[in-house]
């Protein structure tokens, strides 16, 4: 009976949907959570989908938001899938058990440096989150100009408020499909972190989860509105509009998102921090924009200054993040001396101060492993420290882990790197999709460790190490044998003591 597939119906608010169950896990797919904003609704907030009658097919992932897919390199690494369509604002739910059930729910917020990235993409398939007691929920939501550019008029942060209507979906249909929606964990990767902690940070996701997973990702990712308004200048001079909402609807949207891969390219190859300004260090021309309304000031500060307080937190990264974005590249080797103090000196700290830190840690390193470890640490690891630290003084628990196994690919350089840990966390080692990432073989006592705290924390709010305070400053690191331990890395934490 392994494979025997039956056909399940779930009634939501909006209509009843229609999905498959097999062994025990029921599936549904492409369930739309707001209409199409595309059309008549593009540039605007996300606007309820009409119901429909009947029962609506839900055995397919719906569309995916526009976007250009990983450029090269990356694109061996990471799955993307693209579907065609407009109608983008949908979800999916894996289930055990669609009656009253009042299971813990996971909704899973993707990454891609807020331009890639889809609920679709293979590795988070929640059966096995669903065969663990469960309700798992992936997401679309908007990306690029159509999710986070900001011109200082109409509304910001469109990709975000997508993600609340998705989240407020949860509330309202989650019991129908087994879940409590008094027991929801939103959790994400990179871009998804991010997102997960502005979320913490607004008002308007008040209620809507009770605990947090943040992989990669923490709470110093956000942009003021002048430089939206400034990325938005800078796109229309290519599109040759009005750097105005209507100018840029006026554009199709291939022709958007081929000026956007260019204007990327641009900052990237002409990194000049008097034109990016905080692009220049943060990497990403769309992150969601502090507009005094949605956002009303960077995520780690709300979170500093009491924001989710009573939110449950487990909040960490990867030991060696940055190579998955120099090493399949090459770029690792290009790195010199002066490039090496160049990025130390941009980050504000002092170079012979540093390069002793970091030399004393890394043996033998070259300047490239060097500078990847410095951005690791400015871009992932400090920022998870402070936000565990920020909100260890609230109500709700914290917790920290790093991953530090290290992947067999690319000769064993590309290490402890971004993105390795998802499927171990979603426990989908056995997905060809994940072997360029992973390699042959990879463990899968780490997975069932991994998977087995992101469950506990989901169900109980205890993924099973003891809690993050600055006293003692427990971690649990993930390897083939994972352990606890007590401020890792503690030299470079200091090192950074004032400057991030």
């Amino acid at each position: 009976m392994e494979g025997f597939t039956l056909d399940i119906v779930v009634n939501t608010r909006q209509g009843a949907v229609r999905g498959s169950s097999i062994a025990g896990i029921a599936t549904f797919k492409g369930i739309p959570y707001a209409a199409n904003p595309f059309g008549q609704d593009r540039f605007r907030p996300p606007q309820r989908v009409q119901a429909w009658d009947g029962v609506r097919d839900a055995f397919d992932y719906g569309p995916t938001a526009p976007k250009p897919g990983y450029a090269v390199p990356i694109d061996k690494l990471l799955s993307e899938p693209f579907i065609a369509g407009l109608d983008c604002l949908n979800l999916n739910v894996w289930s055990p058990d669609t009656g009253q059930a009042n299971l813990p729910v996971m909704v899973w917020i993707h990454g891609g440096s807020f331009v890639n990235g889809s609920g679709a993409v293979p590795t988070y398939d929640g059966r096995r989150f669903a065969r663990d007691g469960v309700v798992c929920v992936t997401i679309n939501y908007r990306l690029g100009p159509h999710g986070f550019l900001y011109l200082g008029e109409g509304t910001a942060d469109l990709g975000m408020l997508d993600q609340v209507a998705a989240l407020a979906w949860v509330q309202e249909n989650i019991a129908a499909f087994g879940g409590d929606p008094a027991n929801v964990t939103i959790f994400g990767e990179s871009a998804g972190a991010f997102s997960v902690c502005t979320l913490l940070a607004m008002p308007r996701a008040a209620g809507l989860f009770r605990r947090a997973i943040l992989q990669s990702g923490a709470g110093h990712h956000a942009l003021p509105p002048e430089t939206s308004r400034l990325v938005g200048h800078y796109l229309a001079e290519k599109l040759e509009v009005e750097p105005t909402v209507g100018g840029l609807a006026s554009v199709p949207l291939e022709r958007i998102i081929a000026a956007q891969v260019e204007l990327g390219n641009e900052a990237l190859m002409q990194p000049d921090p008097a034109r990016w300004r905080e692009v220049f260090f943060n990497r990403m021309l769309f992150e969601p924009v502090i507009d005094g309304d949605i956002l009303s000031t960077l995520p780690m500060k709300a979170v500093a200054a009491g924001a989710s307080s009573d939110v449950d937190v487990l909040v960490g990264i990867n030991s060696e993040e940055w190579r998955f974005f120099t090493v399949p590249n090459g770029v690792i080797d290009m790195i010199n001396d002066d490039i090496l103090a160049f990025a130390i000196t941009a980050y504000g700290l002092s170079p012979a101060e540093a390069l002793a830190v970091y030399r004393e840690a890394l043996p033998g390193a070259s300047a490239g492993d060097l500078q990847a470890a410095v951005v690791t640490d400015w871009f992932f690891r400090i920022p998870a420290i402070r936000l565990a630290e920020a909100h260890a003084a609230g109500r709700g628990a914290t917790y920290l882990y790093e991953m530090t196994w290290r992947s067999p690919q690319f000769g064993g350089r590309l290490g402890s790197c971004h993105a390795l840990e998802i499927p171990f966390v979603f426990d989908n080692l056995d997905q060809e999709e994940n072997r360029p990432l992973v390699g042959e073989n990879p463990p899968q006592q780490l997975a069932d460790a991994m998977h087995k705290a992101w469950v506990s924390f989901a169900t109980h709010g205890d993924p099973g190490w003891p809690r993050y305070n600055p006293a003692r400053r427990a971690t649990m690191r993930f390897d083939a044998q994972s352990e606890v331990v007590d401020d890792p890395g503690s030299e470079r934490r200091r090192l950074w003591e004032g400057k991030r």
